[in-house]
Order: structure tokens, then C-alpha cells, then sequence
């Protein structure tokens, strides 16, 4: 199985990668970083299924659509969690997050 057959939905993993842990990392920075810890746990999560998923597409893993399946799964939770935040850097995340599960669901079909 060919990778570049996958380029847009691994763009979308890794582009989700940077931003999911861009935004933990911003979320410590936040005045209240209690109120933030869901959106840290998810953010971290995320980027690792994300960081899985386009490493899978890349070297053709015969368990790729699953493991997208479960990366779209994840970047939902992470998407709706982030939206519930006002911080720009959540907000850029969430718009991340609803892309890559786009992609990773077209990706599983």
C-alpha cells in the first residue's frame, strides 16, 4: 500500500499532532491550569494517536484504517473538549481536531 495515497489524511494527523500539544502546553500556561487539566489529558492523547495514526498510513501498517478509526474516535472527544474554551490556542486545536477526524474517518472507509 502506498503512502502518497494517504498525504492528505497524514497532513491532517501531524497538523493536529502540532496542535494538540501546543495547545497542553498553552493550557499550563492558563491562569486557572485546574479548570484545564480534561483539555491537557485529551490534548496529549490525541497527539500521540494522531503522531500513531500518520506513522501507520506511512509504512503501510495493515492495521492503519483501525487505528484511524480510533484517532478520529479520540480528535472528536479532543475537538469538543477544546471548543469549550475560549483560548485561541483551544480553538485553533478543536478546528485541528475536527479535520483530522474528517480525514481519518475517509481514511478508515
Amino acid at each position: 500500500m502506498s503512502h502518497e495515497r494517504y498525504a492528505q489524511c497524514i497532513a491532517a494527523c501531524n497538523d493536529c499532532a502540532m496542535a494538540c500539544s501546543h495547545c497542553a502546553a498553552s493550557c499550563l500556561a492558563e491562569d486557572d491550569v485546574k479548570m484545564m487539566t480534561g483539555c491537557i489529558a485529551l490534548d496529549i492523547d490525541c497527539a500521540a494517536i494522531c503522531q500513531l495514526a500518520a506513522t501507520a498510513m506511512a509504512r503501510g501498517s495493515s492495521y492503519a484504517g483501525a487505528i484511524c478509526k480510533l484517532c478520529a474516535e479520540i480528535c472528536k472527544a479532543c475537538g469538543d473538549e477544546c471548543e469549550r474554551h475560549k483560548a485561541q490556542h483551544c480553538q485553533d486545536c478543536a478546528g485541528a481536531c475536527r479535520r483530522c477526524a474528517e480525514e481519518c474517518l475517509k481514511m478508515a472507509r
